[in-house]
Order: structure tokens, then C-alpha cells, then sequence
């Protein structure tokens, strides 16, 4: 079986700066990958690898079957979806409007959204304006972006910072639904405990070098 993501000996340089040095990493279907390290130590540059927008210096990658310095990646970042540090909507509408942007861009039915909302628990408060409402009602929304759309391969970096136990909750059963369709899941957090519990695997950067925690 092909893994979703293969990077090897790659390595990212910004500015002429080298962030990632000779990374190998391997993330199967059904795995869910842990990533840890202190603050500076490439976590951000790595996810921004993974979905394909950050092409590498040296070395090879691919994401989804595509090589990640190719055209390949237009094909593929539909079928990647993230949660990063802080929620990424459109200000300007409503948390449903946001959620009928996403389905109309996939080209998925309206009428998937009210019963997404009710799960996430936003049905009483879907015709908020995004900019007024809680960071936790956000978060909730880009839950319900990825419920909608199931992405192949899901990235959640510091994705549960903040959060209370129910959204928690609702982060975890996206995981677990991506890991049932067959997808892969990379997260990274400085939780070790939630990643020790969570993960098939735990690895820690340090100095822009991918190493086993565990």
C-alpha cells in the first residue's frame, strides 16, 4: 500500500536560512502520526510541507501520490484539510455562509450544511457573523468544514489549544471518521500526553531534524 506522505532526506531552507534538515517521515493510510518539539524548531514549516504550499530545497516528497515540487499538487490539495493555530474563515459572513462557501467550492449539495452545523452544535447560531463570534465557535465551524468535505489526509496542528472538552470531542471524532475512510492524520501539539494517547507514532523536531519520541 502507497503512503499518503513520503518525505525523504528533505530538507526546507527560507531565506537561505535551512528550517528542515534530512527529514524522513512516512505516514501510512489509517496511521495517525504525532509531531512535538519547542517552539522554532520547524513544526510549522513541516505542515506547511505537508499541504503541498512549501515546496522543499533538497531531498524528495510526495503528498497523496504527488510530488510535492510538481504541478502534481493541485490535483491532490483538495483532499487535504487542516486546522492550524488559529481559525481560518471569512470574516465578513456568517458561520453558515462560511460552510455554504465550502460546500459550493467542492461542489457539494447546500442542503449537507444544516444537519453539519446541528453537530457541531452552531445550529442556534449559524447566522453569526464569523467576526463576532467565540474562538470556540469557530473552531467549530472548520470542524464542520472537514465533516463536510473528509479530507484524505487531515493536518491538525495545535488544533485542541484553547478549546473545551465538547470541541475536543468533535476534533477527536473527525480524527477517528478520517482514520475510517482510509485517510491519515498528522498532529502536532506540545500535549506529549494527548499525543502519547492519540498517536501510532510520536516524533520530536529539534534544530529542524525529525527524530522518534518514543
Amino acid at each position: 500500500m502507497d503512503p499518503l506522505v513520503h518525505l525523504e532526506n528533505a530538507g526546507v531552507s527560507l531565506g537561505g536560512k535551512p528550517i528542515l534538515r534530512q527529514v524522513d517521515f512516512s505516514l501510512q493510510p489509517g496511521q495517525v502520526a504525532g509531531i512535538t518539539g519547542p517552539n522554532g524548531s520547524g513544526k510549522t514549516t513541516l505542515i506547511r510541507m505537508l499541504t503541498t504550499l512549501l515546496r522543499i530545497s533538497e531531498g524528495a516528497g510526495s503528498v497523496l501520490g504527488a510530488d510535492v515540487n510538481s504541478d502534481q499538487v493541485f490535483a491532490v490539495r483538495p483532499s487535504i484539510g487542516m486546522i492550524g493555530h488559529n481559525p481560518a474563515l471569512i470574516d465578513e459572513l456568517t458561520l453558515r455562509e462560511n460552510l455554504v462557501h465550502v460546500v459550493r467550492l467542492a461542489g457539494l449539495a447546500e442542503e449537507r450544511v444544516d444537519p453539519v452545523l446541528d453537530v457541531v452544535g452552531l445550529d442556534e447560531a449559524s447566522d453569526r457573523r464569523a467576526d463576532a463570534s467565540s474562538f470556540g465557535m469557530r473552531r467549530r465551524i472548520e470542524v464542520a468544514h472537514l465533516l463536510l468535505t473528509r479530507p484524505k489526509l487531515l493536518l491538525l496542528d495545535e488544533a485542541t489549544s484553547g478549546l473545551d472538552n465538547s470541541a475536543r470531542e468533535l476534533i477527536d471524532a473527525l480524527k477517528d471518521r478520517t482514520i475510517g475512510d482510509g485517510g491519515g492524520v498528522v498532529m502536532v501539539s506540545h500535549d506529549h500526553q494527548r499525543l502519547d494517547a492519540s498517536c501510532d507514532e510520536v516524533m520530536a523536531l529539534s534544530s529542524g531534524r525529525l527524530e522518534s519520541a518514543r
